[in-house]
């Protein structure tokens, strides 16, 4: 059993995949997000998409960072995870603007204070903000926030994303096809819509990266930051302190930081791509849940995903690797290693894309393609070795 699955979490979740299989599964089977008839406007020429994600454990690390530095702006990195979650999920179906958002935030009023949330709104707003001016428009709704301490041990920051789109203005994966190239964007760096580095981690495998980065002593120090149920020996067995400076590609920040660096949105170059030429997207797909693997689940038929050539292993990584002593095949599984974005498309239109990524400031390049077989799996290269997974 890997550490991952000690810590009670799943990469492939598999058994909310078997909880929700009876589920209606929407119009477009292989879509990286449920798509609805318009049921709110009765039209046939639209769709409805309703989308829910959020920031996941991660709130915890703020929580500890929070605690141990006095630095409540880490709050604002957590309400961008739990919008951009949403927001690039619904990228993928080509969704990028005129969108609802409605946000859940439910505490321990005893461990998180009004001034936490208030972090958390204010970043809320101030990320639709920065959006609104590169053609992205999020309308912000409210939403929930409860007392419940007697559910959450800190607190959980999540949100739902309402769409109403054009039928004919959908990514829905179905013109993926053997012959493809796959353009990847880069989670990692400092894209000029940032503000700071951004060491890539994005919002998963963040129980796996706080549990293996992090020292025993917040064990002790903050036992309500992680489940008592957990076996000692998987629980906080790093070698860091959420102050302890880190050094990567000539930027120096904390080890807590590197952790938290907020999840990247590619609204703005996928805003872009999709307005330059709709037709030239075959497919999209979000490396969140289940790292380098998730292509799997939304592949159109029996071919062959080959990632030969991936972006070099962001240092947020290795470190993670190094304290976890995780291998290669488990880390693929978990984290989206410095790729969080897969674009299909024919190879004359990739550098076009490519070229559009770069004007951003965020690395791109064709990490792969697509291949006949005659069932759905996956091969990706890492380190010289070759690891093949099937859906």
């Amino acid at each position: 059993m890997s550490l991952y699955q000690k810590r009670g979490v799943s990469a492939q979740k598999e058994e909310v995949h078997a909880a929700i299989q009876d589920l209606d599964q929407g119009l477009y089977a292989n879509a990286f997000c449920k798509i609805y008839p318009d049921y709110l406007g009765g039209d046939n020429d639209h769709v409805n998409i309703m989308h829910a994600d959020g920031a996941g454990t991660k709130s915890i690390l703020a929580y500890l960072y929070w605690k141990e530095t006095g630095d409540i702006s880490v709050w604002r990195g957590i309400a961008q995870d739990a919008v951009v979650m949403n927001l690039d999920d619904l990228l993928c179906i080509g969704v990028y603007n005129n969108i609802v958002f409605n946000s859940t935030i439910d505490r321990n009023k005893h461990l998180i204070t009004g001034e936490v949330l208030k972090e958390i709104i204010d970043g809320t707003s101030a990320l639709f903000a920065d959006l609104k001016k590169m053609g992205v428009k999020i309308h912000y709704l409210g939403g929930e926030t409860a007392d419940v301490g007697d559910v959450v041990r800190t607190v959980a920051v999540n949100g739902t994303m309402t769409a109403r789109w054009p039928k004919n203005r959908l990514v829905t994966n179905e013109r993926i096809a053997v012959g493809d190239v796959i353009v990847g964007l880069s989670s990692a760096g400092k894209a000029n819509y940032e503000a700071a580095y951004n060491s890539g981690i994005g919002s998963n495998g963040l129980t796996s990266a706080r549990h293996d980065m992090f020292a025993k002593a917040y064990a002790g120090q903050y036992p309500e930051s992680f489940d008592p149920h957990l076996p000692h020996e998987v629980v906080y067995i790093g070698e860091h302190r959420m102050t302890d400076p880190v050094e990567i590609e000539g930027f120096v920040m904390t080890a807590g930081k590197m952790v938290l660096s907020p999840t990247r949105t590619f609204a703005p170059i996928i805003r872009e791509i999709l307005e330059s030429d709709f037709e030239a997207v075959h497919g999209m797909v979000h490396c969140s849940g289940g790292g380098q693997t998730k292509c799997l689940k939304y592949l159109p038929g029996p071919m062959r995903v080959v990632k030969d050539n991936l972006f070099s292993v962001p240092p947020v990584f290795q470190l993670i690797q190094q304290a976890s002593g995780s291998d290669n095949r488990e880390m693929l599984q978990v984290f989206n290693m410095g790729c969080r974005m897969e674009i299909y498309t024919d190879q004359k239109n990739a550098q076009q894309m490519i070229d559009i990524s770069q004007r951003f400031g965020v690395d791109a390049k064709i990490i792969g393609k697509v291949e006949a077989a005659d069932h759905k799996c996956l091969d990706v290269h890492l380190g010289g070795e070759k690891y093949t997974f099937k859906a």
